[in-house]
């Protein structure tokens, strides 16, 4: 195992910059996820990881060792591809063992490690079959074995699952977790899915253009997003945006929008008392408005708005409700199923001051970032 630091990667293709100055820095048997949107750069700055990418400038050492310039094959990184990457002619057992006989390991080790991998992930009785004869769940498990036997520092994971259909998605995510438990290797997994992230990460590294947005925990992602790409991209369904202006009315700061004047909690409101006038663009996420038939108001900060339901999207135990004010402005919100609501109705909700972010609309940065700044 190993901790892992990557000092201003930059990496190019021709006038299109794939990692702009990149830096992180991932603890020893930390379990990191590279998450972001198609071609953001986290595939390509997994294989530089790897050493199958060249790095054009900046540092990468592993375990306190300079691994910029090293072959891959003297790396001790494993890595499982999005393919899976199987032997289609070898056996599950060979397609294990593969990469401990290249390193000439001795016979009795080599069965240990199969043995240990095989009933770690649930492939005894498949040690004769071929790829094709075992299903893609189990295929995923082959490659990961085959990853894990290798006592690998880091542990390298190129949306391994994206070819797994819901449900064995949804075990796979436990299984993965467990080994991390269980083997406390450095893990470094990417994906593009943002439950993945969030369910199996420690940390989270949010990518966008080649840079980092934001790298944190999970739970500061969704709750304190540091930019208006963070707000976007973690939670589902995706924040409601509103223009607004920072508003004084009595002792109280708050911000005047399109649905009304939103009133914050007592800390924000102190924060911004000396902005009246600024425009800010709001953002408020579906699942911290209510109904209020369902969650009685508890708070003076909590502004209390009408709107004609234009949608109404079924999500299983939820509802995903758009509704419409008085002036047009759509508001995407949540309810529980304890009753049937249908497009046309007229319902009053109203909105958490404790949870409103406000973004600066040119520097896209949230103004309640935790280091207080602007």
């Amino acid at each position: 195992m190993a901790d892992v630091v990557l000092k201003s990667l930059m990496k190019r293709y021709a006038n299109h910059v794939v990692a702009d100055r990149l830096t992180l820095t991932i603890n020893d048997g930390e379990f990191v996820t590279l998450l972001g949107p198609s071609g953001c750069g986290k595939t390509t700055l997994l294989r530089m990881i790897a050493g199958l990418e060249k790095v054009d400038e900046g540092e990468i050492v592993i375990g306190g060792r300079r691994y910029t310039d090293l072959p891959a094959q003297k790396r001790n990184c494993a890595m499982v591809f999005q393919s899976y990457a199987l032997f289609p002619h070898m056996t599950v057992r060979n397609n294990i063992i593969f990469g401990l006989r290249l390193k000439k390991v001795a016979p009795i080790k080599i069965e240990q490690k199969l043995t240990w991998a095989m009933n770690m992930l649930h492939l005894k009785g498949l040690e004769e079959r071929l790829p094709r004869q075992i299903s893609g769940g189990q295929r995923q498990r082959v490659a990961l074995a085959r990853a894990l036997v290798l006592d690998p520092d880091v542990l390298l994971l190129d949306e391994p699952l994206s070819n797994l259909d819901a449900a064995l998605r949804e075990t796979a995510i436990e299984e993965l977790k467990n080994i991390h438990r269980k083997v406390g290797t450095t893990i470094i997994y990417v994906t593009h899915n943002q439950i993945e992230a969030m369910t199996m990460s420690e940390r989270i590294a949010l990518l966008n253009n080649g840079r980092i947005e934001q790298y944190d925990t999970p739970r500061q992602l969704y709750d304190h997003p540091a930019t208006i790409f963070t707000a976007e991209f973690v939670g589902s369904p995706s924040m409601n945006f509103f223009k607004g202006e920072i508003s004084i009315e009595g002792r109280t700061a708050g911000v005047r929008t399109s649905i009304g004047f939103l009133r914050l909690n007592k800390d924000r409101s102190q924060r911004i008392m000396s902005m009246e006038g600024k425009e800010v663009t709001v953002g408020i996420r579906p699942q911290n408005i209510y109904y209020v038939e369902h969650v009685a108001q508890r708070r003076y900060t909590d502004a209390n708005i009408e709107l004609v339901i234009e949608l109404v999207e079924n999500m299983g135990d939820r509802s995903l409700i758009v509704g419409k004010d008085s002036g047009g402005t759509l508001v995407r919100f949540m309810v529980t199923r304890e009753e049937e609501l249908l497009p046309g109705r007229t319902m009053r909700v109203f909105i958490d001051g404790r949870s409103i972010h406000l973004f600066d609309p040119l520097l896209k940065l949230n103004i309640f970032r935790r280091d207080g700044t602007i």
